[in-house]
């Protein structure tokens, strides 16, 4: 029996929406250390800037994160500060 090497990941480009969206939530890994729930969060706000998920406030909270060091309401208004400086 063989193990196969894993598939290939295709990065997106620095300019695009959604590395900008992911490097914002990247940048708050101190309040969210679990790396799943970063990724959540952030294509649930890729989400919403396309028009299709839920503002920041109601993705914090739906989204069941490990928050440290902030309530969710302060990182949710953090968060959406830095998305409007992208929109």
């Amino acid at each position: 029996m063989t193990t196969l090497p894993p598939p290939k990941v295709k990065q997106f480009p620095d300019d695009s929406l959604e590395k900008k969206v992911y490097n914002i939530i990247e940048s708050f890994k101190d309040n969210l250390p679990i790396m799943n729930d970063r990724n959540r969060l952030a294509f649930s706000l890729f989400k919403y800037l396309k028009g299709e998920g839920d503002a920041p406030l109601m993705a914090v909270k739906t989204n069941k994160l490990k928050i440290v060091g902030l309530t969710e309401e302060e990182l949710a208004k953090r968060i959406d500060e830095e998305l409007k400086k992208i929109k």
